[in-house]
């Protein structure tokens, strides 16, 4: 899958692929929210190497805490 369809235009890169997670964690953490979990880290970082796309890492995120009663 080309990256352009893959990844939105404010995502094309890794450095914007970083910086919108970074602003996701600062704003949850705004927020009062826990930050990722190692294996949601871990998605992220492969996200951020244009590995995954996003509606991929959540796919596994949900699929992973299944049934679990966590929240992501």
């Amino acid at each position: 899958m080309a990256a352009v369809e893959r990844f939105g235009p404010a995502e094309q890169t890794p450095a914007q692929r970083q910086a919108l997670l970074d602003e996701v964690e600062a704003l949850k953490a705004i927020q009062g929210l826990p930050p990722l979990s190692p294996f949601g880290q871990r998605l992220y970082q492969r996200y951020v190497a244009g590995e995954l796309s996003l509606a991929e890492c959540s796919a596994q995120l949900r699929q992973h805490y299944a049934g679990v009663g966590l929240s992501v």
